[in-house]
């Protein structure tokens, strides 16, 4: 798994999942221990120490819920619902034809995305920039930075806000090496 790839699991896992998620919590130890910092790939160290400062699962499932669970949260996590996002189904169908296996669970949250990109990634027999970069272009940078502000402006606590300016900065870094890997690739 390489640096692009953990950018997108941890990330994507921290939205995709509840706090107290028994999956989340090697990802939460590691955090709350400084143990991430030292696999982080970006210069994010004060972004870091702020998300380990704030990162204890069961002060955050309140949040979390008001944030992204249910018809009434505060912060849709669904591309669908955004006026830029593409539909869950043209998120679907772009996954499917990549050959990504896809569940019940709607293909077009924002922390399926980062997920999905991930997997992309892992599974590329060789570098496979092009469908990486149309994956952020066509189905998360449109509508992600709306999404992203409105975790900042709405959450209760200092981990989500944390986590939505760190995921900014993340997801440009990662989009700019998409953008120079596809340059040489020409």
């Amino acid at each position: 798994m390489n640096e692009f790839s953990i950018l997108c699991r941890v990330i994507g896992s921290l939205f995709n999942r509840q706090p107290q998620d028994p999956l989340l919590m090697p990802l939460f130890t590691l955090l709350r221990e400084g143990k991430l910092q030292a696999q982080w790939p970006l210069e994010q160290d004060e972004l870091l120490t702020r998300l380990q400062q704030n990162s204890d699962p069961q002060a955050l499932a309140a949040d979390y819920n008001a944030l992204f669970v249910g018809s009434d949260c505060s912060v849709p996590p669904y591309a669908s619902q955004w006026p830029n996002g593409p539909t869950e189904a043209e998120v679907r169908a772009f996954l499917s034809s990549r050959g990504m296996p896809l569940g019940e669970a709607p293909a077009d949250h924002f922390g399926q995305l980062l997920l999905a990109a991930s997997w992309l990634e892992d599974q590329s027999a060789e570098d496979e920039s092009a469908v990486q970069l149309a994956l952020f272009d066509d189905y998360l940078l449109p509508w992600c930075g709306a999404f992203l502000g409105k975790v900042e402006a709405h959450a209760s606590t200092a981990f989500y806000r944390t986590l939505a300016m760190l995921s900014r900065e993340a997801i440009q870094a990662m989009r700019d090496e998409l953008a120079e890997s596809e340059d040489d690739a020409e």
